[in-house]
């Protein structure tokens, strides 16, 4: 049998379990992005705030691009289960506020209808950085890309994420709408900010007249969020049955840690969820910067290196000493640029790093997080340089990170085997690859101008050079060599 709501009082001893009765939920949050990540991460603060404080806030989960999440869970009543995964061993819990599942594609008036009943008082986002079709440092819409394109003549019928909030906002206005808070909780600088720059843009060209509600009433406060959630792999299905005593299509995994940082500013209603472990701050953006600059360019890092160099986790990657080491110099390189956080001790915190990193239960894989690599870059590795080289401090870690992100995009292993690239611009890298093909030096080159990625800083001989010789050398050494070089620099290139 399907786990499902009559499944919940039949469940195994050890495990957790909603205290509160999920059939009786109201929806109050539309999240848009179904993933493995807000299953694991905003559902479970919501499933908290619920259990230790009540209030209708059941969430409307809808899945933008593919049915594979409705389909796992809509036969489920929408519960699923989390697996925290450990070196002590796992802890099972069944999350049930996710009340509703949709697909929107198929379902995009139930979608917009949802968006637009007072009683939803919270929207929360993770579509990923490319999701949002948009050039998110000039925090404007990609106003040629096809989804934008498709929505600006068919607003009913909306693609992108930002037409569905558009169709959404424009229904909750027509229908006296009540005040509404957009939580982004992806990694972009300033997430909030930029979220409410796009959204702006867009309704002002579909449905200007509503602009005056929008700016008074629908708040965009920015997030951090953190929680290293894997794939599922086939296994913990099996596993989940086994434990549970029910079959779970929606099962995910995650680590023992999670954070979320919240900026205050909402304009209804919410979750108490600073009651479980949420924090609500004035100002997300040194908690973003630090979990940026630290863990997300840690694991770029790891991805592309690793992943070259032969390994497949990021455990495996890390609990190598030379990648511990070069891990450990990029985040001290990085952590010069960061403003001090009261709360926050930096030694502490990369000394955690390292060990969530290393969490063989996780099984994190580098070609997860090697995805998308050029929307993710620029912030994580490319601010960092220019402000390093703006003070006069050295680069020599971001510059071989860079350099592992170059040789990766090549499109060939160590092995000669083909690496399947999946990032918006991998038409392009295949396109330069096979214009220099074997050619490392012109390869990083050609790669280095490419504007939305590097900016200017591909074209100063500072930056630049040094790129261009790890790569030369990752080529000719090969990456764990060239990591090993590193770490000893009379031996490094």
């Amino acid at each position: 049998m399907r786990l499902n709501l009559i499944a919940l009082a039949a469940l195994r001893d050890g495990i957790q379990r909603p205290n509160y009765d999920p059939s009786k939920l109201g929806i109050g949050i539309v999240h848009l992005g179904l993933g493995a990540f807000h299953r694991a991460h905003q559902a479970v603060y919501a499933d908290d705030a619920i259990a230790a404080n009540g209030g209708d806030w059941g969430i409307s989960a809808v899945s933008l691009k593919t049915p594979t999440a409705r389909d796992q869970l809509a036969p489920q009543d929408g519960l699923y289960s989390v697996r925290t995964v450990s070196r002590t061993g796992d802890a099972w819990r069944i999350v049930g506020s996710v009340r509703e599942v949709l697909f929107a594609p198929e379902q995009m008036a139930e979608v917009i209808a949802r968006i637009a009943r007072a009683e939803t008082k919270i929207i929360t986002l993770t579509v990923t950085e490319k999701g949002y079709c948009a050039n998110v440092a000039k925090r404007e819409p990609l106003w040629d890309h096809g989804d934008i394109a498709h929505d600006l003549s068919h607003a009913d019928d909306p693609r992108s994420v930002l037409g569905v909030l558009a169709a959404g906002l424009h229904e909750r206005f027509r229908k006296r709408g009540t005040p509404l808070t957009i939580v982004c909780c992806d990694n972009l600088p300033e997430n909030g900010a930029v979220l409410e720059s796009l959204v702006h843009q867009f309704v002002t060209r579909l449905y200007p007249e509503i602009m005056p509600w929008l700016r008074d009433n629908v708040r965009f406060p920015s997030s951090m969020v953190d929680r290293i959630v894997p794939a599922t792999q086939p296994q913990d299905r099996v596993d989940a049955a086994r434990v549970l005593g029910y079959e779970d299509h929606g099962v995910v995994r995650a680590e023992p840690f999670s954070q979320w940082v919240i900026e205050d500013n909402f304009a209804a209603e919410r979750p108490a969820c600073e009651h479980v472990g949420a924090q609500l701050v004035a100002d997300v953006r040194p908690f973003e910067k630090m979990k940026r600059r630290l863990l997300n360019g840690s694991h770029s890092l790891m991805a592309y290196l690793g992943y070259v160099a032969g390994y497949e986790t990021i455990a495996e990657t890390v609990s190598d000493p030379g990648f511990e080491q070069l891990v450990n110099a990029l985040m001290l390189e990085a952590e010069a640029t960061l403003e001090p956080i009261s709360c926050v001790d930096f030694a502490a915190y990369r000394e955690q790093l390292i060990e969530r990193f290393g969490n063989p239960a996780n099984g994190h894989r580098c070609a997860q997080i090697a995805t998308d690599g050029s929307q993710k870059i620029p912030q994580r590795w490319i601010a960092v340089a220019n402000e390093r080289l703006a003070n006069g401090l050295d680069i020599n870690a971001l510059t071989l990170a860079t350099a592992g992100w170059i040789r990766y995009v090549y499109g060939k292993d160590e092995m000669d085997a083909p690496i399947t690239l999946s990032d918006p611009l991998a038409a392009e890298f295949t396109a330069i690859a096979a214009k220099h093909p074997y050619d490392a030096m012109s390869f990083a080159d050609a790669v280095l101008r490419i504007e939305p990625v590097f900016g200017a800083l591909g074209r100063n001989p500072a930056f630049a050079a040094p790129v261009k010789r790890w790569v030369n050398q990752l080529f000719r050494d090969g990456a764990q060599a060239t990591v090993d070089s590193f770490n000893d620099p009379a031996t490094s290139r």
